[in-house]
């Protein structure tokens, strides 16, 4: 089990589901989708709309893409511009 993370702090928090211990299973207002009192994670940074959050039961930590916001698009080099190409 990994120790919470230094930017770890109860008052930034996303309600997402963890996807290693799914901790939330059989929880009402979770499985309405509302925010819950108990499942939600510590929202260490975002890019955009791309979130890196750790899991406060398990501490598992992952990266979310929420889709909310700026989102980061692919970047692709231009035909001819890397060598061999």
């Amino acid at each position: 089990m990994l120790p919470l993370d230094p930017q770890a702090d109860p008052g930034r928090r996303a309600w997402v589901a963890c996807p290693n211990c799914d901790d939330r299973q059989g929880c009402d207002p979770c499985a309405a989708q509302r925010s819950c009192s108990q499942h939600w994670r510590y929202l260490l940074t975002n890019t955009g709309s791309l979130l890196h959050l750790q899991c406060p039961s398990c501490t598992h930590v992952w990266v979310h893409e929420s889709g909310f916001g700026a989102t980061r698009s692919v970047w692709e080099p231009a035909p001819g511009s890397l060598p061999g190409s």
